[in-house]
């Protein structure tokens, strides 16, 4: 066996997971504003783009198990950013909607894209790699969610 293959240089997991630890660091002085974590953020991306969903829905959109994302869910009722309601179609089903107060966060956060895109491009690095990069990592989200346990 060649013990090169088990030295951390030598691993993609490593800065994929190092990069995506550093840029959640990159967006937390825009969250702190607002209050929230990035993960609660999240979760706010998929309401905007799409209010009145189930449980379900977001967690297939975030790739999140609902034991995990539950929990979160209840803090941010708490906060009153959304409200949680049982659906009258199907009563196992939660429906997730925002509250106005979750909605006007959306105001606060449409200079984020733009503030942490300033963050990541440098003389090397610019907006067309960004994408590339961007387009690559949603291929092997896709690829690597076909993938059954």
């Amino acid at each position: 066996m060649d013990d090169s293959q088990l030295k951390l240089s030598n691993q993609i997991c490593f800065p994929l997971y190092s990069v995506s630890r550093l840029i959640t660091k990159a967006y937390k002085p825009f969250l702190d504003k607002m209050e929230i974590t990035y993960p609660q953020y999240l979760v706010l991306m998929v309401l905007w783009e799409n209010d009145g969903i189930t449980i379900n829905q977001i967690t297939e959109k975030l790739l999140l198990n609902t034991n995990t994302l539950s929990p979160l869910l209840k803090r941010m009722e708490k906060m009153e950013i959304i409200e949680r309601n049982r659906s009258e179609k199907d009563e196992r089903s939660v429906i997730i909607t925002l509250t106005k107060k979750g909605e006007n966060l959306k105001n606060q956060a449409s200079c984020i894209p733009d503030d942490i895109a300033k963050v990541l491009m440098t003389e090397n690095i610019q907006v067309a790699d960004i994408m590339n990069l961007k387009n690559m990592l949603n291929e092997w989200i896709q690829l690597l969610s076909e993938k059954k346990d």
